[in-house]
């Protein structure tokens, strides 16, 4: 090739490399018309759909993930789920649809001012609040926040009726009950120690959870001190185990809840915090410990025993997929006593077989003290997989519990409720042994101090935080367990051989304990 015709060549390879090259790094894009439409409701300035009919909202437009994971959720089918209801009447729009409820707005808004398709569904705007400002100066100081809370009542932030200008505003009622049951729930109630110890803050307080979980997106409580004036602080808000953007679990979930680890488990995250005494910490009782019980592998052992994960059906995968949820977040449905309507029991009071009132009702909470059997309680969540009639569930239960109790009894007896081991006034193997067994700064676990740990574990009364399911959730794990504990305290201390009625049940629950082990797969064991 000659010099000159060369040159051409590299001059015009040098000119398309240069064109491809600009082509490749700028992106031309051409816009018929702004990335917003007016508002139907011009003076709220709530904006919804950018295109209705493909639910392209306005928001999802920048935030392109969020829309991504809001379609997966039945929040983007709120309109066809109204109208698929039979009973789609007007006042159901403004919480299947964009309007002033779960944001700050406090007057009549959105689809509730003007029906619009572009206002069907529950949208961003629903939780942060009307969105024109914000695409139209698009910075940080006009980006509407939402609120994790969702008990505002005394917020002085926000002194607005109770639960306004958050989710409460449309999941509650009898309609949709959650955030009712909730408030009555342990999740609910404000807890001091939060307040005052940051390590009590990742499961006691929703923005301590939330931080501890790697979550940063922002919202109006986030930097607000946490005091007891800070409502946040009030417990386990909605937001903090449901996601309000979406993600690929269930229910919003954060975190999956068919999932048999600590770590993977959404409740057991929080519910397996100290589940067997350790060298620097042995002076400590459980606390919340059921995760770990569940699976099989919460406290002491004595040396030499198989420590072998104990399975339980309960906390088998295949036998109860949801795993702590199948039996705490169950929903059933009430008639009340004149047969004039039906309440639907969302189970967010978390309690398992809860105590009922005189229209069937759930009660919250253990304060009434009613009776495990088959009226006082619900026990649908052990009946409605199949698993238990009620008659078998209420036995299964107390015989449970009573054979538990025993074994604990024969451990320690704490007679003066005090919680603390005392050789003059209390019963048990505990009594008897020498105070010396009993040194929290040796940085060794004692027989002895295995054994309190066990105690407090599965008895009632022992601890601030034990297991407290009376057996439920592993009962072939705690008889188990228990046996070798009794054993272990009589060999190292040459004490005297526990009753025969008692040797009897520990003989049988090792017996039962092998036999319900053998019988779960490998995977699970």
């Amino acid at each position: 090739m000659r010099r000159s015709s060369l040159s051409t060549y590299l001059r015009l390879a040098a000119g398309l490399f240069a064109l491809v090259t600009a082509s490749a790094c700028t992106d031309t894009v051409y816009r018929d018309r702004p990335p917003f439409n007016p508002p139907p409701d011009a003076a709220s300035g709530f904006l919804g759909y950018y295109k209705a009919a493909d639910q392209q909202t306005t928001c999802g437009n920048c935030h392109v993930d969020h829309q991504a994971d809001w379609l997966k959720h039945g929040h983007s089918e709120a309109w066809a789920t109204l109208q698929a209801s039979g009973h789609a009447a007007t006042y159901c729009y403004g919480c299947h649809g964009v309007s002033q409820n779960g944001n700050a707005v406090d007057t009549a808004a959105g689809i509730n001012k003007v029906v619009s398709a572009a206002y069907y569904d529950v949208q961003c705007e629903n939780c942060h609040g009307p969105g024109e400002v914000h695409v139209t100066t698009p910075d940080a100081n006009t980006s509407p926040l939402a609120r994790v809370n969702a008990d505002t009542l005394g917020d002085p932030a926000n002194p607005n009726p109770r639960g306004a200008g958050t989710c409460a505003e449309c999941h509650t009622g009898v309609h949709e009950p959650y955030v009712d049951q909730w408030r009555l729930s342990r999740h609910g109630r404000a807890n001091t120690h939060a307040y005052n110890n940051v390590s009590c803050q990742p499961c006691h307080e929703g923005r301590g959870a939330l931080q501890s979980w790697g979550v940063t997106s922002n919202y109006i409580e986030k930097n607000q001190p946490i005091t007891a004036d800070t409502l946040s602080g009030l417990g386990i808000t909605c937001a903090v185990c449901h996601d309000p953007h979406g993600n690929d679990n269930a229910g919003q979930l954060r975190f999956p809840i068919d999932v048999p680890t600590l770590e993977g488990n959404l409740c057991m995250k929080c519910h397996s915090r100290r589940f067997d005494p350790t060298p620097t910490s042995n002076s400590s009782g459980p606390h919340g410990p059921q995760g770990a019980v569940l699976l099989g592998t919460a406290g002491w052992w004595p040396s030499g025993s198989d420590t072998t994960p104990q399975a339980t059906s309960h906390g088998d995968p295949t036998a109860n997929p949801r795993l702590c949820a199948g039996c705490h977040v169950s929903k059933f449905t009430v008639t009340d006593t004149s047969g004039a309507f039906q309440l639907t029991s969302v189970g967010h009071l978390f309690r398992p077989i809860p105590c009922l009132d005189a229209q069937g009702n759930p009660e919250p909470g253990e304060e009434n003290g009613c009776a495990y059997d088959a009226v006082s309680r619900n026990w649908s969540t052990c009946t409605g997989a199949g698993c238990h009639t009620v008659t078998a569930a209420v036995q299964a239960l107390n015989a449970s519990a009573a054979v538990i109790q025993t074994l604990v009894d024969q451990i320690w007896v704490d007679v003066d409720h005090d919680r603390v081991v005392d050789s003059a006034t209390d019963g048990g193997y505990l009594s008897k042994v020498p105070k010396a067994a009993f040194n929290t700064t040796d940085g060794v676990i004692s027989v002895a101090e295995g054994a309190l740990f066990n105690a407090q574990l599965w008895g009632t009364g022992l601890a601030n935080h034990p297991d407290n399911s009376k057996g439920a959730h592993n009962p072939f794990l705690a008889q188990r367990q228990l046996a070798a504990t009794i054993n272990a305290l009589k060999t190292t201390y040459n004490l005297p051989a526990p009753p025969a009625a008692i040797q009897q049940l520990m003989d049988q629950g090792v017996v039962k304990a092998k036999a319900r082990g053998a019988a779960v797969p490998l995977s699970i064991r």
